[in-house]
């Protein structure tokens, strides 16, 4: 367990990195969004865990999005479209510096939204958002709405209201390959970051955590309530709720 001075020697070195900086990224996973109440994927109650009729890593792959769409949809519904969620106080500090001048941008493997709902204007959607949904036929844009609605419809299936085509979440399935172009903004804002804050991801999953060699500034931190793969490259390394220590960072 951190001890009180512990966690105060913490917050103070992360202050005083982000008092130095000019060009802080933030880089999040799963872990941000958990004190909102979204399940993360990995933990002991998280949806990998979960007994379906098939296992959560195949409900939402291409093929089985193409084979078995009632049953991706159902699971999707259920799981991953979280309602009445809020921006938790980490959402909130990342807003809070970016417009303050501090944060350059935020690059996070979650699909819920809640960065902008917080406030934050720079944020590239590695693994896409909930939030959106297309067309395939006629590339129509909707919003969740669509995709909540269509439980009523007799193939319980989303389908376009101008062509009639099947709409598909705007997530980033297993299977299917990230987008070039938010790739390449996330690269280029963490190649031109002084500082890198990396929270609430273990860092395992690739391509997108393959994204943080592209950073050579001055100070990694890492915070993540377990150990990650990268701690021995950190400036600073916290083991803690996110939330908890983004909240106590004063905003110059």
């Amino acid at each position: 367990m951190i001890s009180k001075k512990q966690k105060l020697f913490n917050i103070d070195s992360l202050q005083q990195i982000i008092d130095k900086s000019k060009s802080i990224v933030f880089f999040g996973g799963a872990g941000v969004s958990t004190e909102s109440g979204i399940p993360d994927f990995r933990s002991v109650d998280g949806l990998y865990n979960l007994k379906w009729a098939y296992p959560p890593e195949q409900i939402i792959s291409r093929t089985f999005f193409y084979e078995n769409t009632k049953e991706f949809y159902r699971f999707y519904r259920e799981k991953l479209l979280i309602h009445g969620v809020q921006p938790n106080k980490a959402h909130y500090k990342l807003a809070e510096l970016e417009k303050a001048g501090k944060l350059k941008a935020v690059v996070t493997q979650n699909i819920d939204g809640l960065h902008q709902m917080a406030g934050s204007k720079v944020v590239y959607e590695l693994h896409g958002s909930v939030l959106r949904n297309y067309c395939e036929d006629c590339h129509e844009f909707y919003d969740e709405k669509i995709i909540e609605e269509s439980a009523k419809a007799p193939d319980k299936l989303p389908h376009c209201t101008k062509c009639g085509g099947l709409i598909k979440p705007d997530v980033v399935l297993y299977e299917e390959g990230l987008d070039n172009d938010i790739v390449n903004g996330a690269i280029n804002a963490i190649k031109e970051a002084d500082t890198l804050i990396i929270g609430g991801t273990s860092l395992i999953v690739y391509p997108a955590a393959g994204l943080i060699d592209y950073f050579h500034g001055e100070n990694l931190v890492l915070i993540n309530k377990t150990a990650t793969m990268k701690d021995s490259r950190a400036t600073l390394v916290i083991h803690d709720k996110i939330g908890e220590i983004l909240d106590q960072i004063k905003v110059n």
